[in-house]
């Protein structure tokens, strides 16, 4: 019986794989619907969409646009680099955040993925928009209504800024009110303190779980590309500065910078010596970062190569935070200087960097 079966199953499978075999040569290549035609590089522009005047047309966004030909002079990745993994993306989530009464929503969404996600819960809250500015991430309500306040009518603004690091969004709102019995203003001019806190603080709860429960924000196939411009880079850039040592520019107002720093400080467990903050200082103790070797085989037990790495010695870093025009430049620097303290002065900033949230 085994004998006939397997005899069976034979002819079956060369049956089989020629009729896979034919079928390919069925599909013309011509016809086919992954058919090479040179890629998007093959690909025309047509004209944009004309839209009436008396029609609105600031919901028309280019969602695909064709990228330019890579230079002939470009030079290659020596190594491809990998992509972040996304449980390290996803560290924060969507929470509010505050700090000396400034509160705001950061969440790890970029804001062209952030954009059409504030529109719908206006739109899901039959609230219209007085006004929209993709490019600069803001969007102003008309004057609503709210509650039992018969005295007063309301209007609220919602500004979508970049977070500290790349992919990340921060979402601010602010409140305005006047009184009924007053003309509607035709200009409004906003503070830069809410009218009341207390609706402003509920205004961002309420965003703040209108997001929380869209579980597709990360996979969002719709992000406006008009919204992705918003200052495309992120509040915190390691740059050369001016003496092409590397400078971590925060765009930021001094006090956050402080305590922005000073936590990144704390969450990478890095010693705090002393700190003066009226001559922005923060005086560290930093050894590197020690990277855990990969466990050695059962070859490598046996020749003894399980060992740990010893670490650098630890030294004392200066950290300046140092308010320049519009920006907040943190600079690092060694307090005695030797041969290893250049590349642990430039890994500090780096951790920094990194732990900033």
């Amino acid at each position: 019986m085994k004998l006939f079966s397997a005899y069976l199953t034979r002819p079956l499978l060369l049956l089989s794989t020629s009729l896979c075999l034919s079928s390919c040569g069925l599909i013309d290549r011509d016809s086919a619907l992954l058919a090479d035609e040179g890629g998007y590089q093959a690909a025309q522009v047509i004209p944009d969409m004309r839209i009436p005047a008396e029609l609105d047309s600031y919901t028309i966004d280019q969602l695909y646009v064709i990228p330019e030909s890579y230079s002939a002079d470009a030079v290659a990745f020596e190594e491809i680099p990998l992509p972040r993994p996304i449980e390290e993306r996803r560290r924060e989530g969507v929470i509010i955040q505050s700090l000396s009464g400034v509160r705001w929503i950061l969440i790890d969404a970029t804001p062209g993925q952030v954009w059409p996600l504030i529109r719908d819960y206006w739109t899901e809250l039959q609230i219209a928009l007085d006004y929209e500015n993709p490019g600069a991430g803001i969007l102003e309500t008309s004057w609503v209504e709210i509650g039992l306040d018969q005295e007063n009518r309301h209007k609220y603004q919602i500004r979508i800024e970049p977070g500290l690091h790349s992919g990340y969004s921060e979402i601010y709102v602010t409140h305005v009110q006047d009184l009924r019995e007053n003309p509607i203003p035709t200009i409004v001019t906003w503070p830069e303190e809410s009218s009341s806190l207390d609706l402003e603080q509920d205004m961002l709860r309420s965003v703040s779980q209108f997001l929380a429960d869209r579980n597709d924000i990360y996979q969002a196939s719709s992000a406006s590309l008009l919204a992705g411009t918003i200052q495309a880079e992120s509040k915190a850039n390691i740059i050369a500065g001016d003496g092409r040592d590397p400078v971590l520019e925060l765009k930021l107002d001094y006090n956050r910078a402080w305590v922005q720093v000073r936590q990144a400080l704390q969450s990478a467990e890095i010693d705090i010596l002393d700190e003066n903050r009226d001559q922005s200082v923060i005086n560290v103790r930093f050894a590197g970062v020690v990277d855990e070797p990969d466990p050695p085989g059962w070859f490598g037990r046996l020749l003894g190569r399980g060992e740990e790495i010893e670490p650098n010695e630890a030294q004392d870093f200066s950290v300046r935070i140092l308010e320049t025009g519009a920006v907040v430049n943190v600079v690092t620097e060694a307090l005695v200087s030797n041969p290893e303290s250049g590349e642990l002065n430039q890994e500090l900033l780096q951790v920094i960097n990194d732990n900033l949230s």
